[in-house]
């Protein structure tokens, strides 16, 4: 299908990781605070897209699974709330700032893709993860998801 679109999505492994979305089978992707991956979750993502599951800050950081995007984007609560770390005080009901998407559980890879791996990869060296390293949700292409869930799958 030629509009199915892939993302990478990053989560720290002890703060939300692939195995806490497989036990919880769906969550809400909070907290994104890019003006750039919050433009990509609002404008661009849509049900059904997969996504490559990246634990960030691991030994080794590396894609871990596969997960879905399971709704519309839809404003992130967590800017209307003061005790969040989230709070954004220039956030208002009626103009949100930040948005997000419901992510759900696919597949845990049998294996984890290092970032050393994929940046040793000639045909992956384009990939927004390569070239931009700290943006938190970034498009993939369908050649380099492919490439990646490849090598994941041994």
């Amino acid at each position: 299908m030629a509009d199915e679109q892939y993302w990478l999505m990053k989560s720290e492994e002890d703060e939300y990781s692939i195995d806490d979305l497989a036990r919880d089978g769906k969550t809400r992707w909070v907290g994104v605070r890019n003006y750039e991956a919050r433009n990509l979750m609002r404008d661009q993502m849509r049900p059904g897209d997969l996504i490559l599951y990246y634990h960030s800050n691991a030994k080794p950081s590396g894609v871990v699974g596969l997960a879905r995007v399971a709704s519309e984007s839809y404003p992130d609560h967590t800017q209307f709330d003061q005790e969040s770390r989230y709070f954004d005080e220039k956030a208002t009901e009626e103009e949100p700032r930040w948005f997000l998407v419901d992510v759900e559980f696919v597949a845990r890879f049998p294996r984890v893709v290092p970032l050393k791996e994929i940046k040793a990869n000639p045909e992956l060296s384009e990939m927004t993860l390569v070239r931009r390293m700290r943006l938190s949700v970034q498009p993939v292409r369908p050649e380099e998801f492919r490439i990646v869930k490849e090598m994941a799958e041994g």
